[in-house]
C-alpha cells in the first residue's frame, strides 16, 4: 500500500494538490460572500441557498454537453484554464449592484465550466499515482478539502464581518489565479489519455456505457443521493444561524476531515468495505434532530459528527473504480463529481424551498429524513441484486467482466475489491476491461464526499 510519505514524493502531487487547495478555498470564501450578499439583497433563504449551490446545480449540463474532455484534454492547460475562467466569473460576481438576474446568469456559466473539471483532475491523480496510490491519494485531496474549508469558512466568516462580501469575492477571484498559475507551472505536459475529439456525441455514448452495469447505476446513485440530500441541510445553515453559519460550516468540514482520515488510514480494508451505508446513516441522522432548534453551539456539535459520514464516498468509489475502465477512468469520476454536485444544487435549492414554506429547522429535518430513506432503500436493492448478471458490466456480461462479487454488489456498501488485472485497450462500442481496485485502500472524492 502506497504511504502517504511516497505519494508526496511523487512527481506532480504536491502541485496538483496545491492548485486543488486554492481552488477550493476560492469556492469557499465565494460561496460563502455571495450567498450572504443574496440574501442581504433578498432576505430570501431559497435564493442565498441557490446562490451558493448554484455552480452544483448547473453540473448536469457540462456533464451531459462537455464531460468527454475529461479524458480528451490535456490536463495542465485543462485545469489552468478552468481556474482563470472561475477568477473572471467571481470578477464579475464582484461587481456592485449586480442585478440577481445576472448574478444568477454567472453561477450558471460556473457550474457548466465546473462539471469538466472534476474528470479532469481526478483523471489526472488517477494516471500520476501508483495503482494502490489511489484511494489514499483521494483520503488525502479529501483531508485537505476539509481543512481547506475550515480555514475558509473560519476566515471567510471574519473577513465578512471587516469587508463587504464584494471585496470578499474579488479575494476569492485572485485565489482561483492562483490555483491556476500553481497548476501552469507545476504540472507537467501530458497528452490526452483518449484519442479524438471532446464533443456531446462523444459525452452522451460514454454516459450511456457507464450507466448500462447495474451495479454502476446502483453506486452512482449511492454516490449522489445520500450526499446531495444532507447538503441542502448543510445549505441552510444561514438563513439557519445568520450569525454562525461560519462556524457551522467549519464545524462540518472538520468532521468531513475526521471521517476521510479514519475512512482513508486507519481503517482495514475488510472494516471499510462494509461501513458505507452506516456512514451514509450517520451523515444524515443528526440533521433529523434540527427540529428541535438546538442552540449554534449544539448545532454545531451535530454537524461536525454528521460529517463523518462523508467517509462513505470513500468506500463507493473505491467500488466504482474497481467497475471502471482504465480508459474511461476520468470520465467516470467526473460523471460522479458531476452528479454528486448537481444533486447537492438540486437539494439546496429544495430545501430552501422547504424553508420558505416552513422554516430552516423544518426543512433541515426533512431533507435528513429523506436521505436515511433513500440510503435505507439503495442497501436493499443492492441485496436483491446478488447474483444476477448485468449484461452493461463488462465483456461477458458479468460484472466489469470477472467472477461476480456475491457480496453488496452495486450496494451502497461495497465489497473490497479483488487485485489488479492488466487493462486492456477500449475499443468502441464495447466497454474496455475494467480495472480493478488493488489490494490496499484507494479511493476519491469530492467536495463532500
Amino acid at each position: 500500500m502506497t504511504s502517504y510519505r511516497q505519494l508526496f514524493t511523487t512527481p506532480e502531487f504536491r502541485p496538483l494538490l496545491l492548485s486543488s487547495a486554492a481552488h477550493t478555498a476560492a469556492q469557499t470564501a465565494a460561496g460563502l460572500a455571495l450567498a450572504t450578499l443574496v440574501y442581504r439583497a433578498t432576505d430570501s433563504p431559497l435564493l442565498a441557498a441557490v446562490s451558493m449551490f448554484g455552480p452544483s446545480l448547473a453540473q448536469v449540463l457540462g456533464a451531459t454537453l462537455f464531460l468527454s474532455g475529461a479524458d480528451r484534454l490535456p490536463p495542465r492547460a485543462a485545469l489552468a484554464g478552468l481556474s482563470v475562467a472561475f477568477a473572471a466569473a467571481t470578477a464579475v460576481l464582484a461587481v456592485p449592484g449586480l442585478p440577481v438576474v445576472a448574478v444568477f446568469a454567472v453561477v450558471l456559466a460556473q457550474g457548466l465550466v465546473a462539471a469538466l473539471g472534476g474528470g479532469v483532475r481526478w483523471g489526472l491523480l488517477n494516471e500520476i499515482l501508483p495503482a494502490d496510490g489511489y484511494l489514499p491519494g483521494r483520503a488525502v485531496f479529501n483531508m485537505m478539502s476539509g481543512l481547506t474549508q475550515i480555514a475558509g469558512y473560519a476566515t471567510g466568516g471574519a473577513l465578512l464581518t471587516a469587508l463587504s462580501p464584494h471585496r470578499v469575492l474579488l479575494l476569492a477571484a485572485l485565489l482561483y489565479v492562483t490555483a491556476g498559475a500553481t497548476a501552469r507551472l507545476g504540472l507537467t505536459v501530458r497528452p490526452p489519455r483518449a484519442a479524438g475529439r471532446p464533443s456531446v456525441a462523444a459525452t452522451r455514448r460514454t454516459n450511456a456505457l457507464l450507466w448500462s452495469s447495474r451495479p454502476r447505476r446502483l453506486l452512482y446513485l449511492g454516490l449522489w443521493l445520500p450526499n446531495g440530500l444532507v447538503v441542502g441541510c448543510e445549505a441552510l445553515f444561514v438563513p439557519y444561524a445568520p450569525g454562525a453559519a461560519g462556524t457551522l460550516f467549519a464545524c462540518a468540514a472538520l468532521g468531513m476531515l475526521a471521517g476521510d482520515l479514519t475512512v482513508g488510514r486507519l481503517l482495514p480494508p475488510a472494516v471499510r468495505a462494509r461501513l458505507a451505508t452506516p456512514l451514509l446513516l450517520l451523515l444524515a441522522t443528526p440533521y433529523a434532530f434540527f427540529a428541535l432548534r438546538p442552540a449554534p453551539p449544539l448545532a454545531a456539535a451535530c454537524a461536525a459528527l454528521a460529517s463523518v459520514g462523508f467517509g462513505a464516498g470513500l468506500v463507493q468509489q473505491e467500488r466504482l473504480m474497481a467497475l471502471t475502465p482504465p480508459a474511461l477512468g476520468g470520465h467516470a469520476l467526473g460523471l460522479h463529481s458531476a452528479g454528486m454536485l448537481t444533486l447537492q444544487g438540486i437539494a439546496a435549492a429544495l430545501a430552501g424551498g422547504a424553508a420558505q414554506l416552513t422554516s430552516p429547522a423544518t426543512a433541515m429535518s426533512l431533507m435528513a429524513l429523506a436521505s436515511i430513506t433513500v440510503t435505507v432503500t439503495l442497501a436493499f436493492a443492492g441485496r436483491g441484486g446478488r447474483g444476477g448478471r448485468d449484461g452493461g458490466g463488462g465483456r461477458d456480461g458479468r460484472d466489469n467482466g470477472r467472477p461476480h462479487v456475491p457480496d453488496h454488489t452495486g450496494d451502497p456498501s461495497p465489497t473490497a475489491p479483488t487485485a489488479p488485472t492488466a487493462p486492456t485497450a477500449p475499443t468502441a462500442p464495447t466497454e474496455p476491461a475494467a480495472r480493478t481496485s488493488p489490494t490496499g485502500p484507494t479511493s476519491p472524492t469530492s467536495p463532500k464526499g
